[in-house]
């Protein structure tokens, strides 16, 4: 289980679900390739802010699960894994170039989808829900939902 990361102004915990295709959906991931590739994403976690919770894969994708910090944006977490686990597979792995026909690793696209330990969407929004009510009874104020786009409305009622 991923644990908190505590810096000096802040504490998070911060997870995401990638997967990442391998370029033209090639099912290159035999035994060696996973195990080259979990290697490698374990030195990744020793040079950057990157924890590997688990990595697994099909013949032809990677699902990732990582998690950072703050500073480090989804998109860049992304980058990082793609482009150093593709050069250090060609490496230790040259057949895996010959499958590729030529210099790409992975494809261009990915899923991305951030992962919460302690509840899914619904939990957290009747949670933020409850505590809204329960400020605004001591505000003596009523909740009023309306347009998803523009969020909740506050009326005072005096």
């Amino acid at each position: 289980m991923s644990e908190h990361i505590l810096k000096r102004h802040n504490k998070t915990l911060i997870l995401y679900h990638i997967v990442c295709p391998a370029k033209y959906r090639q099912k290159v991931f035999t035994e060696r390739v996973e195990l080259s590739l979990q290697n490698i994403c374990i030195e990744i976690g020793k040079r950057y802010e990157i924890h590997f919770v688990e990595i697994g894969s099909d013949e032809d994708r990677v699902h990732f699960l990582v998690q950072s910090v703050p500073i480090l944006s989804p998109s860049r977490v992304v980058q990082i894994i793609k482009s150093i686990t593709a050069k250090k597979i060609f490496k230790y792995n040259p057949e895996v170039k010959k499958l590729l026909w030529g210099a790409e690793f992975w494809t261009s696209g990915f899923y991305l989808n951030t992962v919460g330990q302690y509840g899914n969407e619904t939990i957290i929004k009747k949670h933020v829900k409850e505590h809204f009510l329960r400020s605004c009874s001591q505000l003596k104020k009523i909740f009023i939902p309306f347009d998803r786009s523009y969020g909740h409305m506050l009326i005072r009622t005096a």
